[in-house]
């Protein structure tokens, strides 16, 4: 059965197990943190009330049998213990049928969060998880030879990522086609990291050199997968090296991640054997016939499924990063069609006094990725996901990205809720909750050279104006 074997891939899929186990553990571990306060029963999102009116069939999820916040949290923790038994290659050292059964559990606990997610699991890496996870159910395990065709859909995931990023560029914002949107995106990006500043202070020839490098490697480059080897290789390697550029240049959470391990399923064992201290076994047992028909038939799915992100990608209303089935299975990827010129963020600040005048005292929260402090540097989260933060930047482009969820987050901060606040940074009222809070619109962008040394700021801030008034809770008594 030498047709079903890609015995020259047994480092790549090896690589690739462990890197996805690794982002699996991360997701899984974002989910125990951050669920309750954004999604828990009692959280800004419920879930419970999300059950009540979307049916399995529209959003298929194990909480639709039953919900509470116990379980969603046993729900999280069983998917990163199985993740750290992945990650340290007890997995793949399993019978077979232990391994594909491993995997399933892990896609299958993740669909179940991701489709009761809402808004805060809105985003394509979402997407690119569960499939990327779905097809290692069909990678065998050690003792397995490498399946070729999963290895073969695994490279065409890595290639409508990058494939439709690209045309989602191309096609969209104007800077784009000039070569100038990097003047730009460094400093308006979702959540910039400690070396976003340092990247848009690069002089702006290097910022068109890395446009143009950016168009080669997602519009030309991806082709290359699918040719022989070295160009396959070659291909890859040029990816992975432009995703670690973005790593380093800002947060993205695990979608940057995600793209560099793919990259190395195209990577054979003749290269990978000089960085990856494991030696591969000369021969495999013999694969049985029930996981031949089960790769065979998995692989026929993801061509007929195919045919709606092929359609996406060739039509000229091209999407991003969505999903045409409710199993998140092949599905079609892209992102910054349009880059903003300029940075907006909503800045939220409370008052303990009762009566308020012009001279009320207001204090800011701060957040621990979004920019609020102007003297903070950006901090380096990803691929950990601070999903409040990544919404803020969005309700600071349109209130229309806010509307399900801002008005709830404001009432929790005058509640005083724990586990709210516990997903910000600072709280500047420890003692006691503020009696108003209200939410004001900065445009923020970072400071020149000479300002950074004069000021110790690393950004500058203009109040543009109000976004939301002050507020407090209905019935609340003056102290």
């Amino acid at each position: 059965m030498s047709w079903f074997r890609a015995d020259q891939y047994w480092l790549a899929r090896l690589v690739f197990g462990r890197g996805l186990a690794a982002i699996y553990l991360v997701a899984f571990l974002v989910a125990v943190n951050q669920f309750r306060p954004l999604l828990g029963a009692s959280g800004i999102l419920p879930i419970p009330r999300y059950l009540q009116r979307v049916p399995f069939r529209s959003s298929p999820s194990l909480f639709h049998w039953r919900y509470t916040d116990g379980l969603f949290a046993a729900t999280a923790w069983a998917g990163a213990a199985l993740a750290v038994l992945t990650l340290a290659g007890l997995t793949e050292q399993a019978p077979l049928a232990v391994t594909m059964f491993v995997w399933a559990v892990m896609w299958a606990l993740y669909l179940s969060i991701v489709n009761v997610g809402q808004a805060w699991y809105s985003f394509g890496w979402e997407s690119l998880l569960l499939e990327a996870g779905f097809l290692a159910i069909f990678l065998g395990n050690a003792d397995t030879a490498v399946p070729v065709a999963t290895m073969f859909l695994l490279r065409w995931l890595l290639f409508r990522l990058e494939f439709g990023a690209g045309l989602i560029k191309i096609r969209g914002d104007r800077c784009w086609r000039d070569l100038t949107c990097l003047y730009y995106h460094h400093e308006t990006q979702p959540m910039p990291g400690p070396l976003s500043w340092y990247f848009h202070r690069l002089p702006r020839p290097l910022h068109k050199v890395e446009v143009l490098a950016n168009h080669l490697t997602q519009l030309v480059v991806p082709f290359g997968l699918f040719a022989p080897q070295p160009v396959a290789g070659v291909a890859a390697a040029i990816m992975i090296v432009t995703q670690f550029w973005l790593v380093l240049s800002g947060n993205f959470s695990w979608l940057n991640w995600g793209a560099i391990v793919l990259g190395f399923v195209a990577l054979p064992d003749s290269f990978l054997r000089h960085i990856v201290p494991v030696v591969p076994p000369r021969d495999h047992g013999a694969t049985p016939v029930a996981f031949v028909v089960a790769v065979l038939a998995v692989s026929a799915g993801v061509v007929v499924l195919s045919y709606w992100p092929i359609r996406n990608m060739l039509g000229r209303n091209q999407l991003m990063n969505a999903s045409f089935n409710r199993w998140h299975l092949v599905n079609t990827y892209g992102a910054f069609g349009s880059v903003t010129r300029t940075r907006r963020e909503v800045v939220i600040e409370g008052t303990t006094d009762s009566q308020l005048l012009p001279d009320t005292e207001w204090r800011e929260y701060e957040f621990r990725g979004k920019p609020t402090d102007v003297r903070r540097l950006p901090r380096q989260f990803a691929p950990y996901h601070l999903r409040l933060d990544w919404l803020m930047w969005f309700a600071g482009i349109s209130r229309g990205y806010a509307q399900s969820w801002f008005g709830a987050f404001l009432s929790k901060l005058l509640q005083h809720d724990r586990a709210t606040l516990r997903l910000l940074r600072r709280d500047p009222f420890p003692d006691r909750p503020p009696e108003y809070v209200r939410a004001r619109l900065y445009e923020y962008r970072f400071t020149t050279w000479r300002e950074r040394r004069e000021t110790g700021a690393w950004w500058s801030r203009t109040l543009i104006g109000e976004f939301t008034p002050a507020t407090r809770l209905a019935g609340r008594r003056a102290p």
